[in-house]
């Protein structure tokens, strides 16, 4: 009885072991195989989530056969915890170790419709982008002026669908008052702002916002990171920079972002203003005369005067010694590290040269003559 008994025993053993070995044989096929998708979808994965929630969301548009094999798959590749916030182009009859391997990658298969305010140093730009599969290239689809212009219909749309993203991208050189308008005027965001940021705390880049997201809390990121910028820069400096810290190379910087839009001139520009400050010159720079009289809130929008190159502001660096006593603008990483590693120049003059750029001198002479030339450009615009 009992040597029959273990003999059934084992019989259904085997059974067992062989139906187990069966199913998994059946779900790793499932798992690799064609999938059932007819046409691309985006898929939204958003920050928090996991491959549960993800599995039904595949599941409910007929992405994937089977949530629970997708899930299982993700746990047995060791994927689980690599899941990446984003949009996903998915593509048609994607496996689900497909799907899983882009979701977890993360970075180059976005998809859908991306929302991107530009906070320039003139004006706010919202563009209204989308994503070509067949290129996986960003074409802007709409484009206007939210303080100017009315929004076009598109915009409204695509502000309803579901998988759109959205963006606030920073230009070098705005100030911290232009960002927080800009941050007001943005409808999608909430909350107030206890106080415009400290001119030149807030890192010019590109920042993902949600629907409903804290303006204060955009902020706190944007400062955050100019912070761990400034302290890595300074870290990394040249020695014997006439700059007493950070505080200062941080001034220094945003005047070097005002003073030129030409990346390889950065340097040059920078050697100028130390050349300057080891010799006890005054700096001379326009753009701290013009926010002595703005304080960053808006552009000029016209030409200094005579009278304000000699107005005495705390900012004036005609009439000032040394730095002015605060930021001027956002610096970029680009201008932080140029202060504090400027070429190797005996340059301490420098005039605009008619093509964007600026034309350096190491004699009052010489740059007499970069002002002259300068000053036939002007006058042949004028006269066009």
């Amino acid at each position: 009885m009992w040597r029959s008994l273990a003999s059934n025993m084992l019989t259904i053993l085997v059974v067992v072991l062989f139906l187990v070995g069966g199913i998994i044989l059946w779900g790793k096929s499932q798992y690799v195989a064609q999938g059932p998708l007819e046409e691309p979808i985006c898929l939204r994965v958003e920050r928090g989530s996991n491959m549960a929630r993800v599995s039904r969301d595949l599941a409910g548009q007929n992405a994937v056969t089977n949530a629970a094999i997708f899930r299982i798959g993700a746990d047995y590749t060791d994927k689980a915890q690599s899941l990446k916030a984003g949009s996903f182009l998915v593509e048609s009859n994607a496996s689900m170790e497909q799907i899983v391997d882009q979701i977890t990658r993360g970075g180059a298969s976005t998809c859908g419709t991306e929302i991107v305010y530009r906070v320039g140093v003139t004006r706010v730009q919202t563009q209204v982008r989308e994503l070509d599969p067949a290129t996986n290239q960003f074409e802007i689809t709409a484009e206007f002026d939210p303080l100017l212009d009315e929004a076009p219909a598109e915009f409204s749309a695509k502000r309803g669908e579901s998988d759109t993203r959205y963006r606030i991208a920073l230009a070098e050189g705005v100030t911290s008052w232009q960002v927080v308008e800009a941050l007001k005027a943005m409808d999608l965001l909430e909350g107030e702002v206890a106080a415009v940021p400290g001119e030149g705390t807030l890192a010019p880049d590109s920042y993902e916002v949600t629907v409903g997201g804290d303006r204060q809390a955009i902020l706190d990121v944007m400062a955050e990171r100019q912070a761990e910028r400034i302290a890595t820069v300074w870290a990394a400096r040249e020695p014997d920079l006439p700059l007493s810290g950070p505080d200062e190379m941080l001034i220094l910087a945003s005047i070097i972002e005002k003073e030129t839009g030409v990346p390889e001139e950065r340097g040059e520009v920078a050697s100028v203003f130390v050349n300057r400050l080891n010799a006890g010159m005054r700096l001379q720079t326009d753009p701290t005369v013009i926010y002595g009289l703005t304080k960053g809130r808006g552009v000029l929008g016209r030409g200094l005067r005579q009278s304000e190159l000699r107005r005495v502001t705390p900012w004036n660096t005609y009439v000032i010694e040394g730095l002015p006593p605060t930021p001027i603008a956002n610096p970029g990483l680009a201008s932080l590290q140029a202060a504090v590693a400027p070429a190797e120049t005996e340059y301490v003059f420098f005039v605009a040269d008619g093509s964007g750029g600026h034309a350096f001198a190491t004699t009052l002479e010489e740059h007499n003559r970069n002002v002259a030339k300068w000053r036939e450009i002007e006058a042949q615009r004028a006269n066009n």
